[in-house]
């Protein structure tokens, strides 16, 4: 795990300036860095290395290929490298290889097979700029579920990309200019989908894409194409369903899972997991023990408040599998001790407030490994969330009614006053959804408060959907894919890489591994929600029987708590709301001209005096945490 940074046709101050971009993201690669930059001076690379495979000067970066055309800077892994690296091999595409690196490999592959054919074959999370010295086309490309973040764009005439979008802000001639157009949809769901970031003329590369940049460097010498989509991988899953029986379903998962797993062990430094105690780490630490030869390293935290604490279901699950257990205590003191951090750790507004306990379980885990594989993306890929069966219940009622006759009704009853707690006004909006996907999108959008937070400006749409409503034909699945398509990789995987690679952490997640997502689309619905063996309704049915026989069914039963902090408690303690009170200030807020005062005191006031609260409190206060970490004031 790595940071990358690059300018192209930057001007004399490219090295001064990328020693800028590096030192802002310091912190995702600790252990080296360097700058290739040129000869004609137009093309500067950066990179900040944290050493997980061959931790010798031999993979250091930026690389350049042994014909000396290519120069690459990566961030990632690729888990299957030592197949691409035979096959180069066998084929004399290389004679030998200097390094033991998957960095290397990467670069031959791209310049023996071309990026989309290399890509097709590896496995990983990555993102990576390539640079052809011979054409002078600068290649960016980003893996296939979005796990590690790539921001691009031009400042001025020069075109810059990095990991972080805080080196980006930190370059000279950087306007830092907020994109009012994303703030609708930032306050609707605390987080900034690609392709969008909060700076305006600066995006995020979206997940499975390839980004080229040709001479003379411009926008019109930029092309755009897609090696991998999940929405193409869930259709190709629906039209061939596995055929097994459910007990068959689970056999293949495991296999699929171990091998994950197998390739997702090896590092040349300590690797360990998380372990929660919910069903997806459970059955990540189970496989990965049933795969290890000695004892693996697990770690939990815990809370010293009794609703947020899992820390004993894990340490019993733990005892179990016979892992090497590590956990911490937290209080309410630690937890609040890390929002001062998140500005710098997240580089833009992000408000998903399990990024504390994230943080802190990364920490803690830091100090013993130096990467560790967690068990995100089991609910989204495997219908877990109750969500998934709240769509399909509401959809199942609204479809026996025709769509032409409700809609009308829906915005007629939306017409009359309703609050935000009112069921007449999620009613209203739930009457108007003409298929699955508008009645999850509606969840997020029951309060009409929420679209005046922002100040009046045109807003961008909303980045569900690429080919069209119901695209699955099957209400959990149309859900899940939205999930897959914006929520996993724009708030899930943002939290998790930018809470581990603040502590120089290497995270990896085996369920998004290439061969497990593309077999999860294939699965029949109800192996994956259904009635289980107690006669209980659930999601997750074919995990579950992976995990079931690794871990008794009996050390699972009990309620999932979450991996969640009280913030709506924290802020009416003294600790916290002269702090909340600050950000708040009416006169602040006017000056910026980005929010609406008016509305903004109304949600504080209906929580602090009326009891209600709404989660859009904790986005507007780290939004505004952010705009005054990162001094952006005087550029909206």
């Amino acid at each position: 795990m790595c940071g990358i940074a690059g300018l192209i046709h930057f001007g004399r101050n490219s090295r001064e300036n990328m020693e800028r971009m590096k030192a802002r993201m310091a912190h995702r690669g600790p252990d080296a860095d360097g700058t290739w930059l040129s000869d004609d001076g137009e093309v500067c690379l950066g990179h900040q290395r944290l050493s997980i495979l061959d931790l010798s000067e031999a993979g250091a970066q930026p690389m350049t290929s042994r014909s000396g055309r290519s120069v690459i800077v990566y961030n990632g892994e690729i888990y299957n490298y030592r197949e691409l690296r035979d096959r180069l091999l066998r084929e004399k595409k290389v004679p030998a290889f200097r390094s033991t690196s998957d960095t290397e490999v990467l670069l031959e592959g791209i310049e023996a097979y071309g990026t989309e054919e290399t890509l097709r074959q590896c496995k990983g999370m990555f993102a990576f700029a390539v640079f052809d010295r011979e054409s002078g086309t600068l290649t960016l490309a980003r893996d296939r579920i979005g796990e590690k973040p790539l921001y691009c764009g031009f400042v001025g005439s020069a075109f810059v990309f990095a990991s972080d979008v805080g080196s980006i802000a930190a370059l000279d001639g950087f306007r830092g200019e907020v994109d009012r157009g994303v703030l609708d949809i930032y306050f609707t769901h605390g987080y900034i989908p690609a392709p969008y970031s909060i700076y305006r003329g600066i995006r995020k590369l979206r997940p499975g894409t390839i980004l080229r940049l040709a001479r003379p460097y411009t926008e019109q010498t930029l092309t755009e194409s897609v090696y991998w989509s999940v929405t193409e991988s869930a259709l190709k899953g629906r039209q061939n369903s596995f055929k097994g029986t459910r007990t068959e379903a689970s056999e293949e998962l495991e296999r699929l899972l171990r091998e994950a797993i197998r390739g997702q062990m090896i590092a040349d430094v300590p690797v360990g997991a998380f372990l929660s105690a919910g069903i997806d780490s459970s059955t990540v630490v189970s496989l990965m023990q049933a795969e290890s030869a000695g004892r693996v390293r697990t770690f939990t935290i815990g809370m010293e408040d009794a609703k947020y604490n899992e820390a004993d279901a894990a340490r019993a699950i733990a005892a179990h599998l016979g892992t090497d257990h590590t956990e911490l205590t937290i209080s309410d003191r630690d937890a609040r001790a890390v929002i001062p951090l998140l500005p710098h750790m997240f580089s833009e507004p992000f408000a998903d407030s399990s990024q504390i306990p994230t943080y802190l379980v990364s920490r803690m885990t830091r100090r013993y490994v130096t990467v560790s594989l967690s068990g995100d993306a089991g609910d989204e890929l495997f219908c877990g969330y109750r969500s998934y069966a709240s769509v399909e219940r509401i959809w199942g009622k609204l479809s026996r009614v025709p769509y032409g006759l409700r809609s009308p009704a829906g915005h007629l009853l939306g017409r009359t006053p309703a609050s935000a707690e009112d069921v007449k006004a999620i009613k209203a909006r739930l009457l108007t959804a003409s298929c699955p996907e508008e009645v999850y999108r509606q969840s997020y959008e029951t309060d009409p408060l929420t679209e005046r937070i922002a100040a009046d400006h045109p807003g961008y749409p909303y980045a569900y959907t690429e080919t069209g409503r119901d695209v699955l034909g099957e209400p959990n699945r149309d859900a899940m894919l939205m999930d897959m398509r914006m929520y996993h990789p724009d708030d899930i995987l943002v939290k998790v890489d930018r809470t581990a690679m603040a502590v120089s952490l290497e995270s990896r997640i085996p369920m998004l591994d290439r061969d497990v997502v593309e077999f999860a689309w294939t699965l029949p619905v109800d192996y994956l929600r259904g009635t289980d063996g107690a006669g209980v309704r659930t999601g997750k049915l074919v995990l579950r029987d992976v995990l079931y026989r690794h871990v008794p069914k009996e050390l699972m039963d009990r309620p999932k708590k979450g991996f969640s902090v009280p913030v709506s408690r924290w802020l009416k303690e003294p600790e916290l709301r002269p702090w909340a009170e600050g950000l708040l200030d009416p006169s602040a807020l006017a000056r910026q001209d980005l929010l609406d005062p008016v509305t903004v005191r109304r949600i504080w006031e209906d929580y602090t005096e009326r009891g209600i609260w709404r989660v859009q409190i904790w986005y507007i206060l780290m939004f505004l945490q952010w705009m005054e970490s990162e001094a952006v004031l005087g550029n909206v």
